[in-house]
Parts: C-alpha cells; structure tokens; sequence
C-alpha cells in the first residue's frame, strides 16, 4: 500500500517537548524515521544534534531505547548491539545507528566503512547538515564549497563535500539511499524498506539548518524543497545495485529541467562572501552529478 499522511500510523515515538531549535529538520526527519520501524528498534547516536533532541537523563521525550556512545564509535555500537540481539534471541528488533555529518563523513567513517565491510546487519542513517551544529558551526567534509563556518569565517570552505552516499555504495551494501527532510513520505518509505533488508544499510537525509545556514526557521521546509529542485540533493535509493530516482528528483527527470543553483544558494546566509567562480564551480559540479544520475536511471 502507497503511505500518505492520511493512512501513515498515527502513533507517535517522538513526543512533543525536546531541546532542537525552531524549525529544525532533524525533528521532523527523525518523527518519520521512528514512525517507520514502528518502535520495533534501538537506537545508537554519537555526540550530536540528536542527543540535544533525546534530552538530559532521565528526561526524554523519545520512546524508543537509545545508547549513547563516543563520536567516532556509532557504527562499532551498533555492531555490539547486533551481536548482543543475537545472543540474546531478539534479532526481530532493528539496531538504529544515526549520526550527523561530522559522525558520518569525518569522526566515525572508519567503524562505519568496516562494519560495512563486515555486512553487519543495522541500519545506519545519517542526518546530514553539512556542519558540525551542535558546537557552533564548524566545516565537516559535507560543509559546501564557499560557505562560511565557525572554521571559515571570512573566505567559505574552499573544498567541495564528500560524497559520502557514493562511499558507502563503493562497500558493496545490499541498500544505499538519499532522503530529505522535506520529503518525509519518501524517508518513510525508504526507511520500511531497508528494515526488511540484511546485512548494512545506509540512508543520507538532508536536513536543513535555520541557525547554522542563515535563514528564517519557517523556511526550513522551502529551503530543503529548493534543493532538490535545483539538483543539489537528488532523492535516489541503490538496491541490491539497480539505481531508481525517487519522489521529486524521478518527476524532475520526466517532466522538467533543475532550477538554477544560484536560488538555493542566495537564501542562505552561509552563502553571502561567495564568490562568482564558486557558484559556476558549484552549477558544474551539479550539472555534472545530475546528468550521472539521469544516465544510471535510463541505463538501469
């Protein structure tokens, strides 16, 4: 059956009352997520956003159990939490790892690259807002080409992100896919999907960040539309290696061309010292990654 929002659950995991910012993405991101694996999980989270969103023992407004673990160690939790299920008999539940950008791209790609390699069975989400948010905006490896940070106050990154969805496709893992806050019927879905699927899993989800990109936190949900629409997060999923566009991305394809980068670019504060080579640096980077996209959707 198709989700809507008329027939998803209506039981809640994430109830009202935590510590994110107005408007943030992760919430509504991790709300679906949680609705996805019907509770029927254990969650493992890094130092991050999302243990700001959990709260402070033995305060919680999340239903389901949650270990924190170091930084760098999301992925080798999850692995003992496996191993541990097993033992124990309860393999029917799902092992939840879920980091940002910095617990993915940067601090944690080493547990996360061997369990992978290892095929161990969980699923592992990272929510991605290209920065390390929950210690005042330092650049990671998904902070964008140009953009200002607690790191690179003046100048911008002057790097282009990871690929870090393209990483763990490389590991040869049975389901790889991109998601975004905005779209949350396709996390849903992306997310049921994976929970029938062994071995590792890896979903990226574009968050958006009002605070730490410079723009009103009730524009969180046009910010992430406009980034699909211009082709800077394309909604795909890799499954057992055949390549599907999803949601808008698979409709922008049918019908439509990308809108110009430079309108997602220019509603974002992070972006004001950008320079003109940077943003054509950027349009042929995106150009460049959509038309792989489109060739890998035709061809499969």
């Amino acid at each position: 059956m198709k989700i809507n929002a008329v027939n998803m659950t209506e039981k809640e995991y994430l109830l009202p009352g935590n510590r994110t910012c107005p408007g943030c993405a992760l919430s509504l991101a991790y709300r679906h997520i949680l609705k996805a694996l019907e509770g029927q999980v254990i969650v493992t989270v890094p130092a991050s956003c999302l243990t700001v969103l959990h709260g402070m023992y033995p305060v919680t407004s999340v239903t389901v159990p949650c270990v924190n673990t170091p930084f760098a160690t999301t992925a080798a939790s999850a692995t003992g939490l496996v191993a541990g299920l097993k033992v124990l008999g309860k393999e029917g539940l799902t092992v939840l790892a879920i980091a940002g950008d910095g617990g993915t791209h940067d601090i944690g790609i080493q547990a996360l690259s061997a369990a992978a390699e290892r095929q161990t069975d969980f699923l592992y989400i990272c929510y991605d807002n290209e920065g390390y948010m929950n210690t005042g905006n330092q650049r990671s490896g998904s902070t964008p080409l140009g953009a200002i940070s607690g790191t690179t106050p003046i100048l911008g990154k002057q790097q282009n992100q990871k690929d870090i969805t393209a990483i763990m496709e490389a590991h040869g893992i049975p389901y790889v896919a991109t998601a975004n806050a905005s779209y949350p019927l396709d996390l849903y879905e992306k997310v049921r999907k994976a929970r029938t699927i062994r071995g590792t899993k890896f979903i990226h989800v574009f968050v958006p960040c009002s605070p730490g990109w410079g723009f009103p936190f009730s524009d969180t949900i046009k910010i992430g539309k406009l980034a699909v629409e211009t082709g800077w997060v394309i909604l795909y999923e890799v499954e057992d290696g055949v390549f599907r566009l999803t949601a808008a991305s698979e409709s922008i394809a049918k019908r439509g061309s990308l809108r110009p980068l430079r309108e997602y670019l220019m509603e974002q504060g992070r972006f004001k010292n950008i320079t003109e080579e940077q943003i054509n640096e950027l349009q042929g980077w995106v150009n460049t990654r959509w038309k792989r996209c489109l060739d890998r959707a035709v061809n499969n």
